[in-house]
């Protein structure tokens, strides 16, 4: 018998092939709440744009494989931690990461002021659609974790 929780991650959350015309539909972490995210390679850098609800927000799409590398690096569970930009993230979460002066990009991934943050929340479930984490789905404090790439 399978439970409720194992029957949540064999699910798939997700939709779409990340273009303009074809987002991907997925939901966050608590499968709560749905957005979308397309990738632009048109702009230089390439973005991320995630449309939640009237709200858009960019991030550097180079965040897939960035991300994806510091979560194989630290080869466990890591806290999702999202917060609003002007919210402090909890410490050694995806969140932090996401803004610190120490990741690649020496600062934020998220691209347009005032909505910067939030790279916690809608980043893992596109990891995860791309099948390079594992994500937790519960209602609060959700982790990821980096799958390797054959």
């Amino acid at each position: 018998m399978v439970d409720s929780a194992e029957e949540s991650m064999n699910e798939q959350h997700w939709s779409g092939a990340g273009t303009p015309t074809d987002p991907w539909v997925l939901k966050t972490a608590p499968l709560s709440s749905e957005y979308t995210i397309f990738r632009d390679d048109d702009n230089d850098p390439a973005l991320l744009v995630c449309q939640v609800g009237s709200t858009r927000l960019t991030y550097l799409a180079r965040a897939i494989d960035d991300l994806h590398a510091e979560l194989l690096r630290r080869g466990d569970w890591v806290t999702l931690g999202a917060a609003d930009e002007k919210k402090e993230p909890a410490p050694d979460s995806v969140e932090a990461w996401g803004r610190s002066d120490d990741n690649p990009v020496g600062g934020w991934y998220g691209q347009r002021k005032g909505y910067r943050g939030r790279f916690g929340m809608y980043l893992p479930p596109l990891l995860e659609a791309l099948g390079l984490v594992e994500l937790e789905h519960n209602a609060r404090n959700n982790r990821v974790r980096a799958i390797a790439r054959a």
